[in-house]
């Protein structure tokens, strides 16, 4: 599977401003090295002000999942959309995400998917990284996940009906396994998520196409037509697999984004495409968490 997350790694900034970019996320890869100050505006910040934001742990079988939450900070109960990582884990931009999430009027909660092996942040390159992650079995997720279905399920700010789920990369493919398993999911958005991952003994059976089937939530896809790892026929497939099986489903194509077009503290950022795709992805979980 072709990981598309430094291509072209420097194009249209500077060294300086892409380690800074890196720095401010919170990714400190050692195989960049931050040593560069934080490029003022570089990567987008959202305050915890008029927020309640909270870190803890989550039991999933014999271990504690650390995870980390947000949500407005008047009283009541608020529609949950969990939040899967990209491949680094939940890092700081993946924090910011949950916050951009409740400033829209949701409970959001993240976790660390690999906390299990420590983390992945403070390994020295890419490959490193996957060599940790590749072999973590899909239904070890699922069952995180499940996990944080059920602390949803008595969180006191929580409408506990109304779960959507969402994630970036990885993430965007653990969103729609996690849609074809779980019929708490009530909607559901996946971020340039594989649609054709490698099937490996022990690790993974299948992957979204296989499954769409499965999928019970209605599913908004958000893609780049220049992503290198996920071919656009794939997600045109995608979207047709899960419309013949009477699904509710659109897949949006962004013209010349490529993988990875809504992490702001990568150079792989499209403005413009991140600014629709997120107005999107508002308005698919305001329709069928909201409504």
């Amino acid at each position: 599977m072709v990981e598309d997350w430094l291509a072209n790694a420097y194009e249209g900034m500077s060294r300086r401003q892409f380690l800074a970019r890196m720095s401010a996320a919170g990714v400190t890869l050692a195989g960049f090295a931050i040593s560069a100050n934080p490029v003022a505006g570089e990567v987008i910040t959202t305050s915890a002000e008029g927020l309640i934001v909270a870190e803890g742990k989550v039991p999933s079988g014999d271990f504690q999942i650390p995870i980390y939450e947000a949500r407005p900070a008047g009283a009541g109960k608020y529609p949950v959309v969990l939040v899967i990582p990209e491949i680094f884990g939940m890092h700081e931009h993946i924090k910011d995400v949950t916050r951009r999430f409740a400033r829209e009027g949701f409970l959001g909660i993240t976790f660390e998917p690999y906390a299990r092996e420590g983390g992945v942040l403070h390994l020295p390159d890419i490959a490193a990284v996957r060599k940790v992650v590749n072999p973590v079995p899909d239904a070890r997720l699922m069952g995180d996940l499940d996990a944080l279905v059920a602390y949803v399920k008595k969180h006191p700010a929580a409408r506990s009906d109304r779960i959507g789920v969402t994630g970036f990369c990885r993430g965007g493919l653990y969103t729609l396994l996690f849609a074809a398993h779980s019929r708490e999911v009530k909607a559901a958005v996946p971020w340039y998520g594989q649609l054709k991952p490698a099937r490996t003994p022990g690790v993974r059976t299948a992957g979204p196409i296989d499954l769409a089937a499965q999928i019970h939530a209605p599913v908004l896809g958000l893609y780049g037509e220049k992503d290198l790892g996920i071919p656009v026929v794939d997600v045109k497939e995608m979207e047709a697999a899960l419309k013949a099986a009477g699904k509710t489903a659109e897949f949006v194509i962004y013209p010349g984004a490529p993988h990875a077009f809504y992490a702001d503290y990568r150079p792989s950022y499209r403005a413009e495409a991140a600014k629709d795709a997120w107005g999107r992805c508002v308005a698919w979980f305001n329709k069928y968490l909201k409504g």
